[in-house]
């Protein structure tokens, strides 16, 4: 007689399943080994029974394993997705000082890039060309995060249409002008007759490359 295979629930997650997957991810990576059902309800304020139910659902779910017989051998499986791992999520492991070494320490703190240019306006990043930005630390190749901002105050770095040609300065209003101010010594400032500013820069990324030689 031919088996049935058991099938598998669908892997939508109620939020009580997901503070309990968290919790179970969270305490391998601290500790290297799963919290106990009745930490996790002490945690959550819930009665370990509850705990266990959920725990069997996820298990249903083919998002959660678990060995007989072995405590705290709660693991979760590479099907589980979390709202606080999205790519532009990178764990924050601790602080490091420029002039001396410091000891990072291990924290379950992230650094959302997404959240960091949070905004109520519309964000976009525009690539650098171009050296006259470099005493503001804006190099070529950069990305600058731009936001669409309804008022521009004397100071902001923005991205501005000057003339019919698009560039990236310090924005002055002086009398009835403007002035673009570059952060570069070899370069003057721009006096446009006509300028509309596309946005305003609220942050720079970077990206390092290796510069090793091969032997």
């Amino acid at each position: 007689m031919k088996k049935t295979r058991k099938k598998q629930e669908p892997r939508t997650l109620t939020p009580r399943q997901l503070e309990i997957l968290t919790r179970i991810r969270d305490g391998r990576r601290r500790n290297g080994y799963s919290p106990t059902l009745q930490e996790i309800a002490d945690e959550l304020g819930i009665s370990k029974i509850t705990v266990f139910e959920h725990v069997e659902a996820l298990i249903r779910k083919g998002l959660v394993t678990r060995s007989t017989h072995r405590a705290r051998s709660l693991e979760v499986t590479d099907l589980a997705e979390f709202p606080d791992e999205g790519p532009t999520r990178i764990p924050l492991v601790g602080r490091v000082a420029a002039g001396q070494p410091i000891d990072t320490a291990q924290t379950d703190d992230v650094l959302d890039l997404e959240a960091l240019f949070s905004t109520s306006h519309a964000r976009r990043a525009i690539r650098v060309t171009g050296d006259s930005m470099i005493d503001e630390h804006i190099c070529e190749g950069d990305f600058v995060i731009v936001e669409d901002r309804p008022t521009v105050r004397n100071g902001d770095t923005v991205v501005a249409l000057a003339d019919g040609e698009n560039t990236l300065k310090k924005f002055f209003r002086e009398g009835g002008r403007v002035r673009l101010q570059p952060a570069n010594g070899q370069y003057k400032p721009i006096y446009p007759k006509e300028v509309e500013v596309q946005g305003v820069v609220v942050g720079v990324i970077r990206q390092y490359r290796g510069t090793g030689r091969r032997r």
